[in-house]
């Protein structure tokens, strides 16, 4: 399947996914059953920034396939993306996104992201995965 062109996230849909929500990420298993997990995520322009540890299901799926799919929502409000992924094994790269994560979903609890940071992360082998949007659906 060829690569469609980028899709612009539009001024609502990027104010939307920049305040602190969880989002869901979608992938096929190599059995063909999609798989879904509750992921942070963070917002690069119009690149979905997602982490993880190495290990999980959906990283491995990603690896084998690298297209996902990710939903946002608060309650029936949601942006939706569609697209290629980008795998970054860089740990310094992978360290850097999860920490700034945790930052973000840790502000109100400073000392709780540089617990995470720290006893947590800094440990694991992580991952970056950059999702360039080529679908964008949204209801705001």
């Amino acid at each position: 399947m060829p690569d469609r062109p980028p899709a612009i996230l539009s001024p609502e849909a990027r104010d939307f996914l920049s305040a602190e929500r969880f989002a869901v990420v979608a992938t096929v298993g190599a059995d063909g059953v999609p798989h879904q997990a509750v992921v942070w995520y963070a917002l690069d322009g119009d690149v979905l920034v997602l982490n993880s540890a190495e290990g999980r299901q959906w990283p491995a799926d990603l690896r084998r396939h690298p297209r996902a799919s990710v939903m946002v929502e608060d309650g029936y409000r949601y942006v939706g993306v569609a697209g290629a992924v980008a795998i970054d094994d860089d740990q310094e790269t992978a360290q850097a996104d999860i920490a700034a994560m945790a930052r973000r979903y840790h502000a109100a609890d400073p000392a709780e992201a540089e617990r995470l940071i720290e006893e947590q992360f800094c440990r694991q082998h992580r991952i970056t995965f950059r999702l360039r949007p080529e679908v964008v659906h949204q209801d705001l």
